[in-house]
């Protein structure tokens, strides 16, 4: 029996591919039914977010050709565009690299506290369709452990930054004052919750919320002060944004050039910051050709969050 890890993430691999390889809520389903009744692999786990989608698994034989040869096939990937940006760990590197993972030491953000609650999560979808077993199902727990040691041991999660952080410092850069502006963030997950939170602790106190259910969004009105509204009701109310952080696990693209066109001209064309946070794209990549429209995705984040790394290096 060989445990094995086999990946791409924000270091190996462009967004258009992660966005390629990302697995959607029911896909995730799907491949792990897969994986099992194919035995492909003895027993697995699959982290998927929006920098790394990572296959965790338990094999017969040491090679990792299948798991490979399954992945491409899933997504119906061509094998040149993919294989160059896959990597593996095997055994004792392979739990190695989920620990490392888990505490937040191979994340875009060095520390970042997100990763770990979305390991947690792919676990107990494993858990859940009887895909996880053994030693590995041993490993996740082992790390968890781990992962609350570091946590509570080290200054690893000082000076909270995010790829959220990282946003909401890019829109301080283009605005000289959030106060007076408007917000428009899309979806209502964890990325977006501390999206918010960052925004209105910098005095943003004019925040829209859409989701698909505004259930699901309701505690933002409490805890910001936020409007929700539906995602059909994004066109109404894109023109008052001054910027839109989207972050939602749609499989295609929820704001479009039109729309934004559209907006711009009910704005006399004053300028529009737009963070597209999501993979696969919440923002259609044509956005980006509109003049008063700047468009930023996660990799263009990159460098803001370079600075906030040093901080967290003594740490680590």
């Amino acid at each position: 029996m060989s445990l094995l890890v086999l990946g791409i993430n924000h270091k190996t691999a462009t967004v258009d591919l992660r966005e390629k390889v990302a697995f959607s809520q029911q896909q995730l389903r799907d491949a792990l039914h897969q994986l099992k009744e194919k035995q492909v692999v003895q027993s697995g786990v699959i982290v998927s977010t929006c920098n790394r989608t990572e296959i965790y698994c338990e094999l017969d034989q040491p090679s990792p050709g299948a798991v490979v040869d399954w992945l491409r096939d899933f997504h119906s990937l061509d094998s040149d565009a993919l294989l160059p940006c896959l990597y593996t760990h095997h055994d004792q590197a392979a739990a190695q690299h989920l620990m490392r993972v888990a505490c937040g030491l191979d994340s875009l953000v060095l520390g970042e506290p997100q990763i770990l609650g979305q390991v947690k999560q792919a676990y107990a979808e494993s858990v859940e369709l009887n895909a996880i077993n053994g030693p590995l199902e041993r490993l996740f727990h082992k790390t968890f452990t781990v992962a609350k040691r570091v946590r509570t041991e080290t200054d690893i999660g000082g000076n909270a930054v995010s790829v959220a952080f990282a946003a909401c410092s890019l829109a301080r850069q283009i605005f000289e004052s959030l106060e007076a502006s408007t917000a428009l963030l899309v979806g209502a997950g964890e990325t977006i919750e501390l999206v918010a939170k960052h925004l209105y602790e910098h005095e943003c106190k004019n925040i829209i919320v859409a989701n698909r259910t505004r259930e699901r969004a309701k505690p933002f009105e409490d805890a910001f002060g936020a409007k929700v509204i539906s995602l059909e009701e994004i066109p109404e109310h894109m023109h008052k944004a001054d910027i839109v952080i989207s972050s939602t696990a749609a499989p295609l693209p929820i704001i479009g050039k039109g729309m934004v066109e559209k907006a711009l001209k009910a704005r006399r064309h004053q300028p529009m910051l737009l963070i597209d946070i999501a993979v696969p794209r919440d923002i259609e990549e044509e956005v980006g050709e509109l003049n008063d429209a700047y468009l930023y995705t996660v990799d263009d984040l990159h460098s803001i969050v370079e600075r906030n790394r040093e901080q967290r290096k003594t740490a680590a």
